[in-house]
Parts: C-alpha cells; sequence; structure tokens
C-alpha cells in the first residue's frame, strides 16, 4: 500500500519537505530572536536615563553606541560659535535649540545643545554663551544625519542656522576637530527650556520591529502549510490506490486508429473466414 513513497516523485516530495521544514523554523527562530532582541535594547535605552548615572568623562562614552546614549557626559573647555537650530518642536510646540560649540581642553570640538527657545530662529532671542572657561554637563547623543526624524535636511538656510546637528554639517565651519557627537545640557540655562535627550536609534518598538514579529508567524504558517500539503498529497495517493483495488476507477478507453492521409480512420481488413482459405 505504502511502496509509492518510495518511487522517485514522492522521493522528490519527501526530500523537499524535510529541507523546507528545518528551514522555515531556522528562518522563524531568527525573526524571533531579532525582535526580541529590538524589545532588550528598547528597555535598556528605557532604563537608562540621563539622571540614573554620575557623570563620566566625554572621551569614556565615546563611540556613541546603545549603551552610552543618553548618559551624562562632562567635558570643560571655551564656548566659540553659537548656532541656531530651526524648527525643532518641543512638546508639541514648534521652536528651535540654541547651539553653541565648545572647544574642549583637549583640542577638539563638541557642539552643545544649551536649550530650546519658542517660535522662529532669531538670534536677538538667543541668550549669549558664558566667556572664559566652563564646565559643561549633558547628555551625550550620536550625530543626525538627512534621515534623522525632525531634522531640516533641506538645505537653503540663512547664516547662523543649522539643519542637521552633526560633524559632516559642521566641518566646514570648524577648521578644529570635531567630536562625532553632541551634548544636550539637561538643567534650565538662562530661560531656556532643557532639550531631552533622544533614544538611540533603531532600539524603539517600531515598525522594523513588529516586521520582523510578523514574519516569525509567517516562517511557522509555512512549517503548517508545507506539512498540510504533504498529508493532502499522500491522502490522495491513498485514496487512489484503493479505489483501483476496489476496481472503482474507470476502465481506459481504447486509444483511437491511426488516420490515413486524407485524414479519415485507417481500416482495419477484417480476418477471412477459414473455409474461405480452405477452399483455396
Amino acid at each position: 500500500m505504502h511502496r509509492f513513497l518510495l518511487t522517485p516523485r514522492w522521493w522528490g516530495i519527501n526530500v523537499f519537505v524535510a529541507l523546507a521544514i528545518p528551514f522555515c523554523l531556522f528562518m522563524g527562530t531568527w525573526q524571533l530572536g531579532r525582535f526580541e532582541g529590538r524589545v532588550g535594547s528598547h528597555k535598556e535605552a528605557q532604563a537608562e536615563r540621563p539622571a540614573d548615572r554620575a557623570a563620566e568623562p566625554l572621551d569614556s562614552l565615546l563611540p556613541v553606541d546603545t549603551k552610552t546614549s543618553g548618559r551624562l557626559a562632562s567635558t570643560a573647555g571655551e564656548y566659540g560659535q553659537q548656532l541656531l537650530v530651526p524648527e525643532r518642536d518641543l512638546g508639541g510646540k514648534p521652536g528651535f535649540y540654541v547651539l553653541t560649540l565648545l572647544r574642549t581642553d583637549s583640542g577638539k570640538t563638541v557642539p552643545v545643545v544649551r536649550g530650546w527657545l519658542p517660535g522662529t530662529a532669531d538670534p536677538a532671542k538667543a541668550p549669549a554663551p558664558p566667556t572664559g572657561r566652563v564646565e559643561v554637563t549633558g547628555a551625550l547623543q550620536s550625530s543626525e544625519n538627512s534621515g534623522t526624524k525632525g531634522v531640516h535636511a533641506q538645505g537653503g538656510l540663512p547664516p547662523g542656522q543649522l539643519g542637521v546637528i552633526g560633524a559632516a554639517t559642521l566641518v566646514n565651519l570648524v577648521h578644529e576637530p570635531l567630536y562625532d557627537a553632541w551634548l544636550t545640557v539637561q538643567t534650565p540655562v538662562d530661560g531656556m527650556t532643557p532639550v531631552p535627550a533622544k533614544a538611540p536609534s533603531n532600539t524603539g518598538l517600531d515598525l522594523k520591529a513588529f516586521q520582523n514579529l510578523g514574519y516569525t508567524g509567517e516562517w511557522f504558517v509555512f512549517v503548517v502549510f508545507v506539512l498540510f500539503m504533504w498529508f493532502r498529497l499522500y491522502r490522495r495517493e491513498v485514496e487512489t490506490l484503493r479505489d483501483a483495488e476496489a476496481g472503482l476507477l474507470p476502465a481506459e478507453a481504447p486509444a483511437p486508429a491511426p488516420a490515413d492521409a486524407s485524414g479519415k480512420p485507417e481500416q482495419t481488413p477484417e480476418p477471412e473466414p477459414a473455409t474461405a482459405r480452405s477452399a483455396e
């Protein structure tokens, strides 16, 4: 009854199923691991608040990663050029950042967002930075790029304004080496509102995280589908064999006679009667 499983056709089906199921399970487990990793990163990012730890030297927290982003960093130096970062909303209100370049004692420059002010970017609204050597403590942030949410990447800003906070956009304004990071002061300064630290990129429960979860479900559904199709083919084969043994299958029709050149079926000559042959 089950010898059909050893036929070449069923060997191909069985090999396909034996390879497809482990592959689907592996891919589903991998996608589930990616989702769990994003959940873990999200929890870690939510737990890492600037107030949770004491400030550490800036150089000890670089380069910025998911563990150091948002941590309090301290450095010292002298403030220099001040820039405004327009079109930055805070608490649902439009406004702008006040960014001042700090030339640290190491000789490298780090952008420092000293605070946020409502309204359109206006140099007259921004308070001047302190003079002389200062010590600065702020939440460490990774450099922005044109794809960062909320940045003004179209260009065309007037002099003294900056659309993207990052070393790549400041390299033409600063002649000293730049840190590939920036700080946001977390205490009120000169009447400005502190800019809260942003969570590290790719650590939130965003659309990509739920895509991983959806792919996980799809791969496990594929496993069920492969098993279902194998069982369906197996059951149909068994039923066909049982019907054949019971004589329930229709008999095969005789093959049609070949046609001659005119398209008419050839006539098979009838055999002569035995009496006629014997008379000859």
